[in-house]
């Protein structure tokens, strides 16, 4: 094992010669998902070999079976959001336990609602804000939930992901957009949750308020906002 240094850079690289090359790879792989999470990304750039194990169903298999060890009883549910691979179950398991703080039957469901949801708003053109909010109260609904338990589940997965949506250009495009959608009529639990707008607004003239550039679009923006809130914070008003 050795360090390059690129100037601040370490790197991390293992020798052909080094113990590890000689590892089966069940063993390996036992190794590396004891290996705190924090760290996979960057091992995972250390040696080819690993990189393919990341990118494999074995390891994440292994993680799943280690870190979730009931996961292999949870039967496939219906409905538009499903399951997928090992490893997109382990980060709906990861997510809804350290993310949404949520514990019960249906936790892995939540966690694949999430990742659906940040999916879509990664896209380049975005589906409408309330086409995914639909989907996601829809797929709560079949698997057994009231419209009351899927409103809330819902608005706590929107208000999680836009706490820890990415700070980029792409974001506050897909925000922008989500402001100035047209609120038709939908029948409860189907509209937009005021705590999901309120947050979309928020983000916009505090965390995106340097990216407002056009007085323009910051009035267009505020004359929706003032529109929907009876009362808004000071911070938000002034360009």
């Amino acid at each position: 094992m050795s360090m390059n240094r690129n100037k601040d850079k370490v790197v991390l690289t293992i020798k052909d010669d080094s113990p590890f090359s000689y590892l089966q790879e069940d063993v390996l792989v036992e190794i590396l998902i004891r290996v705190p999470i924090s760290d996979w990304e960057h091992i995972s750039s250390v040696r080819k070999q690993w990189a393919d194990l990341f990118r494999g169903e074995g390891l994440w298999q292994a993680a799943l079976n280690r870190a979730y060890p009931l996961a292999s009883k949870t039967q496939r549910w219906t409905g538009p959001i499903r399951q997928g691979s090992s490893k997109r179950r382990f980060m709906a398991l990861y997510i809804s336990k350290n993310i949404l703080g949520v514990e019960t039957d249906i936790d892995e469901m939540l966690g694949h609602i999430y990742l659906f949801l940040k999916d879509q708003l990664q896209l380049s053109t975005a589906p409408a804000s309330g086409v995914l909010h639909g989907t996601m109260i829809d797929q709560l609904i079949v698997s057994g939930k009231s419209k009351e338990e899927a409103d809330e589940l819902v608005t706590k997965i929107w208000l999680a992901l836009l706490d820890n949506i990415e700070d980029t250009k792409h974001t506050f495009l897909v925000l922008k957009s989500i402001a100035l959608e047209y609120d038709g009529f939908l029948p409860y639990p189907y509209s937009r949750p005021i705590k999901v707008q309120w947050k979309v607004f928020e983000k916009l003239f505090v965390d995106f308020r340097d990216l407002l550039f056009d007085h323009s679009e910051y009035c267009d923006l505020i004359g929706i906002a003032k529109k929907k809130f009876p009362t808004l914070p000071h911070l938000w008003l002034g360009f």
